[in-house]
């Protein structure tokens, strides 16, 4: 849809007239009309005006009819916008490097990895038969589909690398399908197992089979909203049809609850884990599954911790010995280790004691403890011994991110991967035994990083709590109030915004642009107290969070209302819609990425049930009362003016349902009372999570346009055509 995209095919000497020529969008939208019903809702004596219910009717052809137009809407306001062009052109000029995902060691010394080129849909997967072996292609997704419908969505291979285990999803759904392959033939096994969502694939040591979670099939006309239920753990024998497939374990009590299976590394037990949703809190069980070459699959599961109190966290086994990364007296987590035949935690030694900073992961490692921690959202890793002595703190490249750590307890190898917002993930070996790292890949941007810098900062939010920022801007930044800024936030289930490469940022620096992410409450940044401040009743505090950020950022001169625009996703897309909902005046203009915006209605679709442990429910009388308070449809006013919105979703989307943004933009278009748009994008074949590439540069080119236009960017600045022209001349060279 993006049209203005063309512009990315001219000369470097063009790009001056495909960032000036045309005369932008016009100052008056005419909305296509939505059908207002007269349908109320009541809650609890309070009644609810719900004029768009009709709009959760997927198969409608009204609605069809309304999203085609609004589409049309969009892309004819957006292709009158003078940077477009340049944007999407320099954005895929920058995207277009070379990237690597940690690799996945196998006992047979296997390595898995996945790498893109630079502008492959999606990344490719690779397999080495040896550390010294040549990478051969296992799985191209590229040639499974014309247009990247269908996303490779995970893969685990067997224990010893002989067959590979790996999940399709068509649009990108969290609906999955599993198949397996034989790595050395590269030929698929028959019988697929489907149904799968919200799984692991945990593999018996036998290379047999696997156990995996699934639901029920789904109606066939109603596989996007329709509710998950009742998941259920099994196990697939290799060779066998899915009929065939033996039941582990359900729980029909607690038919909302996430059942997942975790093989230890030596094979011989089986760990289960039971969580209430999205919860950060679980229960953990135990089966022993005994000769790890003649495994009893149906092993009865012996209950560990079951009072739902806190995380119980697999590490990994040695002898009788768990190690678990847990939560239990530990705000912030420690590692702890269970004697198996005494599990209690009164007979727990603590390995690794809570500390400064909050424990992500930890594992195995050639005999020895990798822990991968945060301190204020900047991460360390630390090699401990088994007994708990700290060995080595190992030096990490700068203030960054740790993105994964992959590592055996039977190997010496740990990989690893590392970025920041100014550099792209580079992957690492570090040697346990040798305490040496080395670089097994670092990428090449075309982006001159050293004119820019990271800071961090703490400002205090309404009510004095002193939350910590990252602004990410050039070095000689004027605080002179004029610089368009992007504030971006997400503030739920435990989850930390840390510094990561995004091509669009450098994209976002070169124009003039400043960029800001606080930690609000509602993340894990300061570990379970923080989430618990932002969460259920005390979701306030992070929008609350969110404005004061953006307060900060106009009190030390950053930026301006008017120069700054905000952006989320998802639980961020519900921060972003609350945001000028509760405060329209504070912002220039705002991005709502298929956020949760019926909180009162979330529950009865896909699997939205699973997050209400985080936000709670409408049918619960004092929940419905911070729901209601904060919910952005139903804060939508007649009369007010919001800022320059642009809210975007997918048909495909099974996670946050394409309702709520429906709703939300035919409700804002309604109530809008000045001239500022308000606009849907919607897509096809992607979902909440996966997008090819080619659509995400669309998006990202078509959402930044619009926000850079709305706050004052108007032209190219110089230095950035240049660097655009020049990443274009080097491109021609190398070519």
């Amino acid at each position: 849809m993006n049209k203005g995209i063309t512009c990315s095919v001219l000369v470097p000497l063009l790009l001056a007239a495909c960032s000036s020529r045309q005369p932008g969008p016009p100052a008056l939208l005419h909305y296509p009309p939505a059908r207002r019903d007269k349908l109320v809702a009541t809650y609890f004596g309070t009644r609810v005006p719900a004029p768009y219910r009709w709009m959760e009717n997927m198969s409608s052809p009204a609605l069809h009819r309304w999203v085609r137009a609004e589409n049309a809407l969009t892309e004819s306001y957006l292709a009158k916008i003078p940077v477009r062009g340049w944007i999407a052109h320099r954005l895929r000029q920058l995207w277009n490097y070379g990237r690597e995902t940690t690799p996945v060691e196998v006992a047979g010394s296997r390595i898995f990895f996945r790498k893109n080129t630079g502008l492959e849909n999606q990344s490719v997967l690779y397999v080495q038969d040896s550390p010294t072996a040549k990478p051969r292609v296992l799985i191209n997704p590229n040639t499974l589909s014309p247009n990247g419908a269908i996303a490779l969505a995970a893969f685990q291979p067997s224990p010893d690398g002989k067959y590979l285990a790996y999940a399709l999803s068509r649009g990108g759904s969290d609906w999955e399908t599993v198949h397996v392959m034989d790595v050395a033939t590269g030929k698929t096994l028959p019988h697929a197992v489907r149904w799968v969502k919200f799984s692991n694939i945990a593999w018996t040591n036998d290379d047999q089979g696997f156990f995996y979670s699934r639901y029920p099939k789904p109606p066939k006309n109603n596989r996007i909203n329709d509710r998950v239920v009742d998941q259920q753990l099994y196990y697939h024998a290799l060779g066998t049809p899915q009929s065939a497939d033996r039941l582990i374990y359900r729980r029909p009590d607690l038919p909302r609850w996430i059942i997942e299976g975790q093989v230890s590394e030596n094979g011989r037990y089986l760990f289960v884990t039971l969580v209430n949703g999205t919860s950060v809190r679980n229960e953990l069980y135990v089966a022993n599954l005994g000769d790890p070459r003649k495994p009893r699959v149906t092993a009865r599961l012996q209950p560990l911790y079951t009072k739902n109190d806190a995380e119980y966290s697999l590490v990994g086994v040695h002898g009788h010995t768990v190690y678990l990364l847990t939560t239990l007296d530990a705000p912030r987590g420690r590692i702890v280790a269970a004697n198996l035949r005494r599990p209690a935690p009164s007979h727990w030694r603590t390995v690794v004691p809570e500390g400064a900073g909050v424990i992500q992961s930890a594992a195995l490692a050639g005999g020895r403890l990798i822990v991968d921690s945060q301190v204020i959202a900047t991460s360390r890793l630390n090699l401990y011994s088994l007994g708990g002595k700290r060995l080595h703190h190992l030096r990490l490249p700068t203030l960054g991110t740790v993105t994964s750590v992959s590592a055996r307890m039977d190997s010496d190898s740990v990989y690893y991967g590392f970025t920041s917002f100014l550099y792209p993930k580079a992957i690492y070996r570090y040697d346990v035994r040798n305490d040496a790292t080395r670089s097994v890949f670092e990428p090449a941007v075309d982006f001159a990083a050293s004119g820019y810098r990271t800071r961090q900062v703490f400002y205090r939010s309404k009510d004095g709590t002193k939350v910590p920022m990252f602004i990410v801007s050039a070095r000689d930044v004027k605080l002179d109030g004029r610089n368009p800024t992007i504030l971006y936030g997400y503030g739920g289930f435990d989850i930390t915004i840390t510094p990561e490469f995004d091509p669009m940022l450098p994209v976002w620096l070169e124009l003039g642009g400043v960029y800001a992410v606080p930690n609000l409450r509602g993340g894990g940044v300061y570990g379970e107290k923080w989430h618990h401040a932002g969460m259920l009743g005390n979701k306030q505090n992070v929008f609350n969070d969110f404005a004061w950020a953006a307060k900060y950022l106009i009190a030390q001169g950053y930026t301006s209302s008017k120069h700054l625009g905000i952006q989320g996703y998802s639980n961020g897309g519900l921060l972003t819609g609350a945001s000028i909902t509760e405060r329209p005046s504070l912002f220039g203009a705002a991005y709502i990425g298929h956020g949760v915006l019926d909180v009162l209605r979330y529950q009865y679709f896909s699997g939205g049930a699973l997050w209400a442990p985080e936000y709670g429910l409408s049918s619960n009388p004092k929940a419905f009362k911070w729901l209601y308070a904060y919910s952005p449809l139903q804060n939508v006013k007649p009369g007010t003016c919001y800022p320059p919105t642009i809210i975007t979703t997918s048909w495909d989307d099974d996670r946050v349902v394409p309702m709520h943004e429906f709703k939300f933009t035919a409700a804002m278009q309604h109530a809008q009372s000045c001239p500022n748009p308000v606009l849907l994008r919607t897509t096809n074949a992607t979902s909440h999570i996966y997008m090819p590439l080619d659509k995400q540069i669309a998006q990202r080119a078509d959402v930044w346009s619009f926000e850079a236009y709305n706050l004052g960017i108007r032209t190219v600045p110089a230095a950035a055509k240049a660097a655009a022209a020049q990443a274009s001349g080097r491109a021609h060279r190398d070519h």
